[in-house]
């Protein structure tokens, strides 16, 4: 393991420190393990909680500020934040209007945010409700979609959220279109590499240098298949038919993004949006927003995925609302 680091036990909060220090003039940190926009909480907003586990900047924390979310908890590595860090961010957020949690659908951090959720609504009768984000077309059938995890598709779920709160819209509006978002993205993506967790000191997973696999979770959880190294373009074509086979995108309008886990040069991110885009084209699939890079990563882990969200006039418009966030900055207008 060859990392920058001092003890591999105090990575998270060296790491959080420096994180808020860099961008004191947007975020500030509340209680042990959470972020919150330096403005907030504003008053009559419904408030944005997004999280998880530490290991995947730009998410989570990287998201929080204006047009971005209010604040996030931050867990261990590939970890769920404790559900005193969802409270205190929670409190954080809270602007008298609700709170909605946004993250990834993983079992410790349903058990974790829920907890906080009634705690919220129990101790400080603050409401609280939940999108979570279910795009990973490879994690589970069709019939099973409440089973899918939540991966590189948290970015347009959690951007249409922040965007749709800023609004001043109320809470059941925020939930609607939040959910409606959710509801039409989907990703898949490809595995080259493990990473390496620094209290544990080994990679996640075995990849032989020779093999890929398609489907791999952010976590390093098992994908659908493992080959040799193939062409980008056939990767391409597959992870696009698997979207486009769950999904039928054909005559819609998109945004899309291909993003890199970690360690994935942008090079080849743009090689494969290249094909990605002629692919599209061919099947009358329009896109309207594009965003190629680091969103949703696994440390230093290679590889790639591609999102599809489709957009109606609503979510398009959310999409390219400005933000200013300490890894996210979006002027507005039609691309990323």
């Amino acid at each position: 393991m060859k990392k920058l680091i001092n003890d591999p036990f105090d990575f998270v909060e060296e790491s959080l420190e420096g994180f808020v220090l860099a961008h004191e003039d947007l975020v500030k940190r509340v209680g042990h393990r959470a972020v919150a926009r330096v403005d907030g909480p504003i008053e009559g907003k419904v408030g944005v909680v997004i999280g998880g586990g530490s290991g995947h900047l730009p998410a989570f924390m990287g998201y929080v500020g204006k047009g971005g979310a209010d604040a996030a908890p931050i867990g261990n590595i590939f970890a769920s934040p404790p559900a005193k860090p969802v409270l205190e961010a929670t409190l954080a957020a809270n602007g008298g209007a609700g709170v909605v949690y946004s993250y990834g659908n993983y079992a410790g951090d349903v058990m974790n945010f829920d907890r906080a959720a009634a705690r919220a609504s129990a101790e400080h009768g603050i409401p609280v409700e939940t999108v979570l984000v279910t795009d990973d077309v490879a994690s589970a059938p069709p019939d099973q979609i409440d089973r899918r995890r939540g991966i590189a598709g948290d970015f347009f779920v959690f951007k249409v959220l922040a965007a749709k709160a800023e609004t001043m819209a109320d809470l059941a509006s925020v939930v609607a279109t939040t959910r409606k978002a959710n509801d039409v993205t989907r990703t898949v993506g490809v595995g080259l590499s493990a990473c390496t967790v620094p209290a544990n000191g080994q990679p996640t997973f075995h990849l032989p240098d020779d093999e890929l696999e398609v489907g791999l979770g952010v976590h390093g959880e098992p994908g659908i298949r493992r080959s040799r190294i193939e062409p980008a373009d056939k990767l391409v074509d597959e992870i696009v038919g698997l979207i486009l086979a769950d999904k039928d995108f054909r005559g819609s309008d998109v945004a899309i993004l291909v993003n890199g886990l970690g360690a994935t040069p942008y090079e080849e991110l743009y090689l494969m949006y290249r094909h990605a885009r002629r692919v599209l084209e061919a099947e009358n699939v329009r896109i309207r927003q594009t965003f190629v890079g680091e969103y949703v990563t696994s440390l230093e882990m290679a590889g790639a995925s591609i999102t599809l969200m489709q957009l109606d006039e609503e979510l398009h418009d959310l999409v390219a609302a400005p933000a200013n966030c300490p890894m996210f900055v979006k002027m507005g207008g039609a691309h990323g």
